[in-house]
C-alpha cells in the first residue's frame, strides 16, 4: 500500500503543497472581495448622485456661472467673499435669509423635540383605541408639503380663513394677520410645521421607549422613585441615542425649510420669512447666477455639518 501511494504521488495524482496554498489564498481573496461586490451597486449610485453633485457644486462655486452666458470664467473665492462683504449685492439678501432660517430653527426645534416626546409617552401607555390615536397623530406626516402649504394658506387667510372665523365665533379677535405680519407669520409657520411633522418624531421616540427594559421601571418603583424620577433616571438615559438622532434630523430639516414659507407666507412680510433654501433657489434659477447659488449651498452645508458634529459631541452615547 505504501508503494502505491508513493507511485501515485510521483505521477502527480496528489497536488503539491505549494499549489494548495495558492488555491487557498485565491479563495480567501475571493471571500474578501464578496462584500465589495454587494456594495458596488450602492457605491456606484452614491458616487453618481451624492459625490459627483457635491464636487460639481464646489466647481460651480469658484466660477461666474451665468446660465444665459456662454463664458463662465474662474473667479476663485470671489463668490464666497461676496457673502461676507457688505458692499456686494448678495450680502443683504443672504444674511436676511440666514436670520429667517435661524429664527425658524430656534423656534421650531424645541417644540419638535418636546411635543413628540410627550405624545410618545402618552401613546406608549395601555388604553383603548391606542392604535387609532397612533395613526391619527402620524397621518399628517404622509401629506406632501404642497398639500400642507395650500391647505393652511386658505385656513389662515386673514379675511376668508376658517381660523379667524372660529376665533371670532368665540369672541376672540377675528382679524389676526397670520400670514402677512410678524410675529404671527412665525407662529403660523412653526405651528403648521409642528402639527405636520410631530408624528414622525413621535414614532421614533415610541420605538425608543419600547426598547427600554421594563425591569428598570419596576426596580425604580420598588426603590420608591416618583414618576419624574423614573423619567429623568430611566427614560431619558435610555432615549439618549434616539434623542441624538431626533435632534440632528430635526435641526437639519428645520434649517432646510422652504415649502412652508414659500406657500403659506409667500416670504411676507417683505422678505422676513424668506429662508436660505429659498434664497439659493432664487439666486440660481431666478437670477441665473449658479456660481453664487453654489457658494451659498456649500457654505450652508458646512454650517449644518458643524452643527451636526457639535450635536454628536454633546450627546454621543456612552456605555456605562
Amino acid at each position: 500500500m505504501a508503494d502505491v501511494i508513493e507511485v501515485g504521488a510521483a505521477r502527480g495524482d496528489a497536488p503539491p503543497p505549494a499549489a494548495g496554498r495558492r488555491r487557498r489564498a485565491a479563495s480567501r481573496r475571493g471571500h474578501a472581495a464578496t462584500p465589495y461586490l454587494f456594495l458596488a451597486p450602492y457605491l456606484v449610485l452614491f458616487g453618481l448622485f451624492g459625490v459627483a453633485p457635491i464636487l460639481f457644486g464646489v466647481w460651480l462655486s469658484v466660477h461666474q456661472w451665468d446660465l444665459q452666458l456662454p463664458n463662465r470664467p474662474f473667479v476663485g473665492l470671489e463668490n464666497y467673499r461676496d457673502l461676507f462683504s457688505s458692499d456686494s449685492a448678495a450680502y443683504g439678501d443672504w444674511w436676511s435669509s440666514v436670520r429667517a432660517t435661524a429664527t425658524f430653527t430656534v423656534l421650531s426645534v424645541p417644540l419638535l423635540l418636546v411635543v413628540p416626546l410627550g405624545l410618545a409617552l402618552l401613546l406608549n401607555r395601555e388604553f383603548p383605541g391606542r392604535t387609532f390615536f397612533r395613526t391619527v397623530y402620524f397621518a399628517p406626516y404622509v401629506l406632501g408639503v404642497a398639500v400642507i402649504g395650500l391647505l393652511w394658506r386658505f385656513l389662515l387667510d386673514a379675511n376668508l380663513g376658517l381660523v379667524n372665523r372660529l376665533l371670532g365665533a368665540v369672541g376672540l379677535p377675528a382679524d389676526t394677520p397670520w400670514v402677512t405680519d410678524v410675529p404671527w407669520a412665525w407662529v403660523s409657520l412653526v405651528g403648521v410645521t409642528v402639527w405636520w411633522t410631530s408624528g414622525f418624531n413621535a414614532v421614533i421616540y415610541l420605538a425608543g421607549l419600547q426598547d427600554i427594559p421594563a425591569e428598570l421601571y419596576e426596580a425604580a418603583r420598588i426603590d420608591g422613585a416618583t414618576a419624574w424620577d423614573r423619567f429623568r433616571h430611566v427614560t431619558l438615559p435610555g432615549l439618549r441615542p434616539v434623542l441624538l438622532f431626533v435632534l440632528t434630523t430635526t435641526i437639519l430639516a428645520s434649517a432646510n425649510v422652504f415649502g412652508q414659507s414659500f406657500l403659506i407666507t409667500l416670504g411676507a412680510p417683505g422678505e422676513q420669512t424668506r429662508t436660505v433654501v429659498w434664497r439659493i433657489v432664487d439666486e440660481g434659477l431666478r437670477y441665473n447666477d449658479a456660481g453664487q447659488a453654489a457658494a451659498m449651498s456649500i457654505l450652508f452645508a458646512l454650517a449644518l455639518a458643524v452643527v451636526s458634529i457639535v450635536n454628536f459631541r454633546l450627546l454621543r452615547y456612552r456605555e456605562d
